[in-house]
């Protein structure tokens, strides 16, 4: 909203102006202002709230040290990670940008099933909160609608491999190329690091290029539900699924920085989005209100994000990765989300084989998720939570990395 009112002062006043990559930088830093402002400032009341209104964790006894002293702690926190991210983007985004809709409706949707979600585990007394079925229904859902609108919108484009020649002054002296649609992504170890969805089902026909829809949304369906699951999995000890996240999403926001940028593209020689340097601002302020939340949800943590953030921050991260192409780098970006899920597999897989074919079931770790088998053996759970934040900075940096790998 602020955005057009800048640009109306700017056009009838002829107020000083920066280039648009200034100007959009200006608003994600706005963005991300004013994410911390309200996460912190904000956030205290909203904790007050739901104290006052008895909405405390009920915690399962899993034998874990400090485990019960957590009972009673605020939860569905998850509030504070979407009003302070919605209310700066509202003010300082494009909304009429196709990204920052979906990414709207992608954190409004997911929200609203965590919600669902840690409400009836609160307020009707169910330890199991919203059925599996209806949460899995959820992320699906939201993955067919992603999935078609990145297919078929028009606006959702990338522009070919023809040169934009660059100036000696990093200035865009022509634009070569069309903008076209494609289901091109990024995959290290690839000619110029680039993969088709519509290679897997061209080779059957020319035409068959033109249904590759069929492969390109059920691939996106599995990558929200995976992402979704994982973040949710991660969230177990406190500060850990908001610290991860936060390192996630950031290294996201340095991908649509230099993808919606058509300088950084062509000088890295990676593929331009149009349009979707946009997302930088909800980026922002999405990290700020992760790193907002964060001053309440380190240990002692003074409030759980619930589903309602969990299920939030693995949607919004996968929608964006899919936006700016970068969704085949999930396993190795979501390296602490993968682990995760992983581990909960391995250990009901096991467990069930040893079951049917010992009569006992067995484990592999102590415990399952991979936060608790590390409880289980005596970490404090701050030492576990940073150690994993720095598995997770390491495993960005290798992901940045790999977008020069050829």
């Amino acid at each position: 909203m602020l955005t057009y009112l800048f640009e109306y002062l700017e056009k009838q006043y002829q107020l000083p102006g920066a280039s648009l990559f200034q100007f959009s930088t200006f608003r994600a830093g706005m963005a991300i202002l004013f994410s911390l402002i309200i996460a912190t400032a904000y956030g205290k009341r909203i904790i007050l709230f739901l104290q006052k209104q008895q909405v405390g964790e009920t915690i399962r006894d899993l034998g874990l040290e400090g485990q019960k002293q957590k009972a009673g702690t605020p939860t569905m926190g998850g509030i504070i990670i979407i009003l302070a991210t919605l209310i700066p983007v509202l003010l300082f985004a494009r909304l009429e940008n196709i990204y920052i809709i979906l990414l709207i409706f992608t954190t409004l949707w997911m929200g609203v099933i965590g919600f669902l979600d840690d409400y009836i585990k609160v307020f009707k007394k169910n330890k199991e909160g919203l059925k599996g079925r209806f949460k899995v229904l959820g992320q699906v859902v939201l993955g067919l609608i992603v999935g078609a609108v990145l297919y078929f919108h028009p606006d959702v484009t990338m522009r070919d491999h023809d040169k934009t020649i660059i100036t000696e002054q990093f200035t865009v002296e022509e634009v070569r190329g069309q903008e076209i649609k494609s289901t091109m992504t990024t995959v290290p170890f690839f000619k110029n690091n680039e993969f088709d969805y519509g290679n897997l089902i061209g080779w059957i026909d020319e035409e068959a290029q033109d249904y590759a829809w069929l492969i390109f949304i059920p691939i996106i369906i599995l990558i929200v539900t995976a992402v979704s699951n994982g973040a949710n999995l991660t969230d177990g000890i406190d500060g850990l699924a908001a610290g991860t996240s936060a390192i996630i999403v950031f290294t996201l926001g340095v991908f649509a920085l230099v993808s919606g940028n058509i300088i950084f593209s062509e000088y890295l020689d990676i593929m331009y989005i149009p349009r979707v340097g946009e997302l930088l601002v909800f980026i922002t302020a999405f990290v700020g209100a992760l790193v907002g939340f964060l001053w309440y949800n380190t240990f002692p943590a003074q409030v759980f994000m619930g589903d309602t953030g969990s299920l939030t921050i693995g949607g919004v991260i996968a929608v964006i990765a899919i936006i700016v192409r970068k969704e085949l780098l999930i396993p190795l970006l979501c390296g602490i989300f993968f682990a995760e899920s992983i581990s909960v597999m391995l250990q009901v897989g096991y467990f069930k084989y040893t079951k049917k074919k010992f009569g006992d079931g067995r484990r592999i770790f102590l415990m399952s998720p991979l936060h608790h088998h590390y409880q289980k053996k005596g970490y404090h759970e701050s030492k576990i939570v940073t150690r994993f934040w720095i598995v997770g900075i390491m495993l960005a940096i290798v992901t940045i990395v790999t977008l020069k790998v050829r």
